[in-house]
C-alpha cells in the first residue's frame, strides 16, 4: 500500500546525534569488520525507537523519508546490504542498510 506507487524499499538504521560521527565511524568498522551484526549495533547505539527493533524502518516509498536519506537509499548503485553511510540529515548522523528495492 502506497501513496503513487513510486518506488520502495525497505530498509535498517543507525541513527546517533549529529556530533557524535566519531562514534559512528566506530560503529561502522566493527560492523565491517564482523565484530558486531549490523541489527545488535542498531539495538546498543541508535537513539531511534527503530533500534529496538534492529533498526528496522519496514518498508517505504521515496518521498517518505527526508531528501538525503532518500537519495543514500533509492540513488545508491552499492549492492542490497551494504552498509551506507555516514548520511547527515536534520536528525543526526545514519548508518544505513537496505534490504530490499523494487518497484
Amino acid at each position: 500500500f502506497g501513496i503513487g506507487g513510486g518506488p520502495k524499499a525497505r530498509a535498517s538504521h543507525i541513527l546517533v546525534d549529529s556530533g557524535d560521527s566519531e562514534r559512528l565511524a566506530k560503529i561502522q568498522a566493527e560492523i565491517a569488520a564482523g565484530t558486531i551484526s549490523f541489527a545488535e549495533a542498531a539495538r546498543q547505539n541508535s537513539k531511534c525507537p527503530s533500534g529496538a527493533r534492529g533498526g528496522d524502518l519496514g518498508e517505504f516509498q521515496r518521498g517518505q523519508m527526508v531528501p538525503q536519506f532518500d537519495r543514500a537509499v533509492f540513488d545508491s548503485e552499492e549492492p542490497l546490504g551494504t552498509v551506507l553511510g555516514p548520511v547527515r540529515t536534520d536528525f543526526g548522523w545514519h548508518l544505513i542498510k537496505v534490504e530490499s528495492l523494487g518497484a
